[in-house]
């Protein structure tokens, strides 16, 4: 962004809104897979719900002892691990529907390697990466808070301490910029599901202390533009107030509309699909180049085709603040963008993907296990010598 004076709009959604329900399931779909297999697992796993039904749907290839029954007992468990007991929508109660078959041979013709072919990408499309120095994380500071808000809301549901609230809530984040920088926060919506034996004005109490820790000291606005479900009421919430599918959060799961998204899904997806992979290797080049001082904000795209190796085009900007020419030889040098080349550099290839489908697939802390290995900076020092 130019460095002049606006405003700019992020929201963000929680891990019990019905389409992160079925991220969240997709997900642990996908991590049973690669527990069991994770040289050879594939997944393209989609998942919907609404009022105590869940229906699993997609292809994968993985060990024969993988039954329908025991990924209906991983939907259950994500389902617990939520938080869902209520009448409409129950871990234990909701009928669930396994559709879920053998991946197309076709395609598996394409991604896998054989003789002198390289592992191909498991689709074709283009993929953004991209990183800011708005937040210590290095993302855009409206995406940064409408997580952090509700992450801070999720926990204190899940340590019994805000037991009038419901696992359902969505966050939406309007900051004013000065001179390119943000400053403060112009408007406030919090839509959170709660108990019929409260009102909207005791919401509005219940959430505020997490909403102001949640932000800079003096960012908080004025009560007027401190917006706590609109509507007046939300006691139905969870997918027996609405209907959920697995990939409808991708500007959520992203830069909250700030760099441009090139259209794929992340959750329910194995690592050789390049929707999810490149995403987070373009997310890590761009947030090492930031990291490093080169730039104030840098955005990557590549684009693949299906069972092709090699990207078909690498494109890096940073407003002109490096040599852009140079800035890809050498990110292309310090990385291999082949899909096999992504999944060693990045150790994807582990069951890492559940805690990612809630509150953002980037600016997260880099765990031990490998989840968030993209978010690691271990680039900047041969990023620094090059430059």
């Amino acid at each position: 962004m130019a460095k002049r004076d606006f405003v700019f709009t992020s929201e963000s959604v929680s891990e019990g809104h019905p389409d992160k329900i079925c991220d969240r399931i997709s997900d642990a779909i996908v991590d049973t897979y690669l527990a069991a297999d994770p040289q050879q697992a594939r997944c393209g796993v989609e998942t919907l719900v609404t009022t105590n039904r869940v229906v699993l749907a997609g292809e994968v290839r993985g060990p024969g002892s993988i039954t329908a029954e025991q990924l209906i007992e991983v939907a259950r468990r994500a389902i617990r691990d939520i938080g869902y007991e209520q009448d409409n929508f129950h871990w234990q109660r909701a009928k669930i529907d396994c559709h879920i078959h053998s991946q197309s041979s076709d395609i598996a013709l394409g991604v896998d390697a054989s003789g002198n072919k390289d592992e191909g990408a498991g689709d074709q499309g283009m993929m953004f990466g991209f990183a800011c120095n708005d937040t210590p994380d290095l993302m855009p500071a409206p995406i940064f808070y409408a997580h952090k808000i509700l992450r801070a809301l999720s926990e204190a549901r899940h340590a019994g301490l805000t037991p009038q609230l419901g696992p359902d809530s969505k966050s939406q984040v309007t900051l004013h910029y000065v001179d390119g920088k943000p400053v403060r926060v112009a408007k406030l919506v919090v839509s959170i599901q709660h108990s019929d034996r409260i009102d909207d004005r005791q919401v509005r109490e219940i959430i505020r202390p997490y909403v102001v820790a949640s932000l800079p000291d003096g960012w908080m606005c004025n009560e007027e533009n401190f917006l706590v479900n609109p509507t007046g009421r939300f006691v139905i919430g969870g997918p027996d107030g609405d209907a959920g599918v697995t990939g409808r959060k991708i500007i959520v799961d992203t830069y909250g509309g700030w760099a441009p998204h090139g259209g794929g899904a992340f959750s329910g997806k194995d690592p050789t699909k390049v929707d999810r992979s490149a995403a987070y290797a373009a997310r890590y080049l761009a947030k090492n180049v930031v990291a490093a001082g080169l730039a104030e904000h840098c955005t990557i795209q590549v684009a693949y085709a299906i069972g092709v190796a090699k990207p078909l085009s690498f494109y890096v900007t940073t407003g002109g603040a490096v040599d852009e020419s140079k800035l890809a030889r050498v990110l292309n040098e310090l990385m291999d963008l082949s899909p096999r080349g992504i999944r060693t550099h990045l150790g994807l290839n582990r069951p890492i993907y559940t805690p990612t489908s809630s509150y953002g697939h980037f600016g997260r802390e880099p765990e031990p296990s490998g989840v968030f290995s993209w978010e690691r900076t271990g680039l900047v020092d041969e990023l620094r010598r090059a430059f």
